[in-house]
């Protein structure tokens, strides 16, 4: 990157999440125009973050919850909403808003049923908005000490970017408010044409941003690009940023520095960025950090396991040397057959290896009369046996510069000694 990236890093709130601050908001304000009472029951549609706010707001003023969301959601969200005292209701994700079984129907029509109850409805409710042009963009602002020129954040009730950037414009019209959306999402070609076209609409995996209609928190006036990034790549990302940066984010995150990525031509060295990451990785451990989940997607491409190396050897068959052989005859046979590490039988079991290091130095550090000496008397340990099954990676943890090889039994039950050599064939 060309210039100063930082990160808001909002799993510090009390719900690990950025709509803490919201969430917060929109009760005070319910409570405030009397919308909100006494032992009265908060309803909400959320992909979990919010729920997670209102949860916990609800557990100190005192209110019952039920929370709306969808089957995309991860498990680890609507478990962690029961923990705090939620009802969670999940509805099918693939349905059209005004559908009756979507969870913004469903969230409507609980708020009417249940007495005393109020519905938040985060996407439309403007104390969204409120809260972040009171909190995250006046925060922005004096940590980066004025000096921000970029803000970059993922789009999905729009209360986050809207708010945060009505407020940054405010204090300098020329910061660059870009929104971050994802493929499958009506947001960006709205913001681009103004137009609501359904069309844009298909399932997506990203989790917690883009939407299948326009929230009313949406300002479009103060953002200036909408930027899309592919489920994943935005689920690459937030891997790499645990790894690489030692912060546990959850998928909006990961797509935030994507888009980012995706228009770093656009960056001088003297800008100053700000991303914010929404959430914590917790939230996504069966699905984002599960390797199994993401190889399903073709998220992780397919390591080539220690098997797959051994199909692509050209030469399968196992040379090896007796505990009585001579430390002459397993020189000639390495330089004969041009190996540098044999394995030593005892019998039909492995209990040794030679290398081309141990037989040189035996012999210029000799006599050649010695060169008669049996492999027992100088070998190493056998080269350790590893399962064909484990990714070619692991081999890492084995071949060093002490450890050339090791040994390998297929399935068909045939020995294979496997080095850094057909390592790199195989690539």
């Amino acid at each position: 990157m060309p210039c100063l990236v930082l990160a808001k890093v909002e799993t510090f709130n009390p719900g690990n999440s950025v709509k803490d601050r919201m969430a917060l908001k929109m009760v005070e304000v319910a409570e405030k125009e009397g919308k909100l009472k006494p032992g009265g029951t908060i309803i909400e549609g959320t992909s979990g973050n919010t729920g997670m706010g209102l949860a916990l707001a609800a557990v100190v003023k005192g209110y019952k919850c039920v929370f709306v969301t969808t089957d995309k959601q991860s498990k680890e969200k609507a478990d962690i909403l029961r923990a705090v005292g939620g009802e969670v209701i999940v509805c099918p994700t693939n349905v059209l808003p005004e559908d009756p079984r979507s969870y913004y129907s469903v969230a409507a029509r609980l708020a009417k049923e249940i007495p005393n109850s109020f519905h938040c409805n985060q996407y439309d409710n403007l104390a969204n908005r409120q809260a972040h042009y009171e909190s995250t963009g006046p925060e922005i602002w004096k940590q980066t000490k004025g000096k921000i020129t970029h803000f970059v954040c993922t789009a999905g009730t729009g209360g986050t970017v809207t708010g945060t950037a009505k407020y940054l414009k405010e204090k300098n019209p020329d910061i660059q408010i870009w929104a971050i959306d994802v493929y499958g999402s009506l947001l960006t070609k709205y913001f681009r044409t103004g137009e609501i076209d359904m069309n844009e609409v298909h399932p997506y995996f990203s989790e917690g941003f883009g939407e299948d209609f326009v929230p009313k928190n949406f300002d479009m006036s103060v953002i200036d690009h909408f930027e899309q990034v592919t489920d994943k790549d935005g689920a690459v990302m937030a891997r790499r940023i645990a790894k690489e940066e030692g912060i546990f984010c959850g998928y909006s995150a990961g797509s935030c520095l994507q888009g980012l990525h995706q228009l770093k031509s656009r960056l001088k060295p003297t800008d100053v960025v700000v991303c914010l990451f929404h959430d914590h990785g917790s939230r996504y451990i069966a699905k984002l950090y599960n390797n199994e989940w993401m190889r399903e997607r073709g998220f992780l491409e397919t390591e080539l396991s220690i098997g797959d190396l051994i199909s692509k050897k050209k030469d399968k068959s196992f040379i090896s040397l007796n505990v009585d052989n001579t430390v002459r005859e397993a020189f000639n046979m390495m330089k004969d057959k041009d190996i540098s590490q044999l394995p030593v039988m005892d019998g039909n079991k492995i209990v040794g290896s030679i290398t081309e290091t141990n037989v040189l130095h035996f012999l210029l550090e000799n006599p050649l009369k010695n060169s008669e000496t049996a492999l027992k008397n100088i070998m190493d340990k056998p080269f350790p046996e590893v399962d064909p099954s484990e990714p070619v990676s692991k081999l890492s943890k084995y071949i060093s510069k002490d450890i050339p090889a090791v040994i390998v039994t297929d399935i068909s039950g045939c020995v294979h000694v496997i080095t850094n050599y057909d390592l790199i064939q195989a690539m």
